[in-house]
């Protein structure tokens, strides 16, 4: 195990609330209906392949990938397509379709396609079959995993680092996935070396999960894979996961502005992407459901398995119900989540956190230029700005102070004095320079 060093680095210490850290993973009841959006994914939207009336099974294809950057979409009951509908992504807001499933309460499954010698299997199998499976980066990014998996002829990767950190309040999903499923984590890792091409792997994970690296460790040292895995304890602080704040911490490399991990020679990978990786590859099994933490206002916050689809009322309803003053329903943790405009709202596969809050709507103030934001900022940059240039629709000059580096952690406005929402103005700067670049 390696140490963290004492570096200096900006960042913030918010309280973990980890409340569900001991909480064993639980299977939720199957789904009456399901509501699978099209934009699952960053990328071009799924096609559906299937129509109003069609019966489906768990695990059929029921839209193909709409593009290179994109993944099909399984269907996560078994039953009949009652109608494909417009509705709001939960993610961007934007307007899109999906597809509306009835559950005839039977789970039956398509005939899956178990690989006799997964082992044995090439590269351009393994690759097809991540892309069959539907899988995304399960961190929160939901990047195509295939296209991760396949850098530029230039790009040569050899260094492979997997996030365990999990820095995000509340959230504990990936704890128990490495407690509950290491091995399946580890054979995973395993798959993305071989596809990669490369020998050498960190598993990084915070120092206040010390059952999770005391278990990876332990399954890291009784198994026989090929190359060296690392497991590297972190300090506890946000946002420790974003991939270029893990690069600096344990390889001491620095990502270029406006570039990606793999330019640098690194991938990285979160530990929830490697267990359906494993599924895929060791059952034949598509992505069609995930753990996900149901934590703050509920009676019972617990860590659950539960089908793509499914509507967060009937989740939070497993979970004992809210509290009486509960009235917020947030997909993601407090810092980088999404607040939702129904309780009725589908959990997608980016949806790793159903977080219950009371809403306590707070005055937004002037910048005192305190720096508070500057301070926090782990990517070194000058937020305050942002707002600014915002406010004056100053877009161009965004560029200037190297918005597009900035990883929306929300470091820069907690605990900002004046109560501004920096994220949100940072989101409308990007959207509008977006605008503004040549097609």
């Amino acid at each position: 195990m390696s140490l963290f060093n004492n570096e200096k680095s900006h960042g913030i210490h918010p309280p973990g609330n980890k409340i569900t850290s001991n909480k064993k993973i639980e299977r939720v009841p199957l789904p009456k209906q399901v509501i699978l959006p099209l934009s699952q994914h960053i990328g071009a939207p799924s096609k559906a392949i299937v129509k109003k009336g069609d019966e489906v099974k768990v695990g059929q294809k029921i839209a193909e990938a709409g593009g290179f950057v994109s993944v099909p979409i399984h269907s996560t009951v078994s039953g009949k397509v009652t109608k494909v509908i417009e509705m709001v992504s939960s993610v961007t807001s934007n307007v899109g379709n999906a597809i509306v499933i009835e559950a005839d309460g039977k789970d039956d499954w398509v005939k899956i396609d178990k690989p006799s010698k997964p082992n044995k299997l090439s590269k351009k199998e393994i690759l097809n079959r991540v892309k069959e499976a539907g899988i995304v980066g399960l961190g929160g990014a939901t990047f195509p995993t295939h296209v991760k998996l396949q850098p530029p002829p230039d790009k040569k990767i050899d260094t492979i680092i997997i996030n365990g950190c999990e820095c995000e309040p509340f959230i504990t999903s990936d704890h128990r996935l490495m407690l509950e499923h290491g091995e399946e984590i580890l054979k995973g890792l395993e798959i993305m070396m071989k596809v990669l091409g490369c020998n050498e792997a960190y598993i990084g994970i915070e120092s206040n999960k010390p059952d999770a690296i005391e278990n990876m460790e332990k399954i890291v040292s009784e198994s026989n894979i090929s190359g060296e895995v690392i497991v590297e304890l972190l300090p506890a602080q946000y946002p420790m996961g974003a991939e270029k704040t893990l690069l600096k911490r344990i390889l001491g490399m620095e990502v270029p502005i406006g570039g990606l991990p793999m330019d640098v020679g690194v991938v990285v990978q979160n530990v929830g992407t490697l267990k359906a990786i494993y599924d895929a590859i060791y059952d034949g099994i598509p992505l069609v459901e995930r753990v996900l933490t149901v934590s703050g206002a509920v009676k019972e916050p617990k860590n659950i398995i539960s089908r793509f689809g499914t509507p967060a009322s009937e989740i939070i309803d497993y979970c004992g119900g809210t509290n009486s003053n509960a009235n917020v329903m947030i997909f993601g943790g407090p810092m980088m989540g999404i607040a939702q405009i129904s309780f009725d709202t589908p959990t997608t596969k980016g949806t790793n956190s159903i977080l219950i809050q009371k809403n306590n709507t707070e005055v937004e103030g002037n910048c005192i230029r305190c720096g508070t934001c500057v301070e926090n900022c782990p990517m070194n940059l000058m937020p305050l700005m942002y707002v600014a240039y915002v406010k004056k629709n100053m877009y161009d000059e965004l560029k200037d102070y190297w918005i597009d580096n900035c990883v929306e952690c929300g470091s820069c406005a907690y605990g900002c004095p004046a109560n501004i929402p920096l994220v949100q103005y940072i989101k409308v700067g990007k959207a509008e320079l977006q605008k503004r670049r040549p097609k």
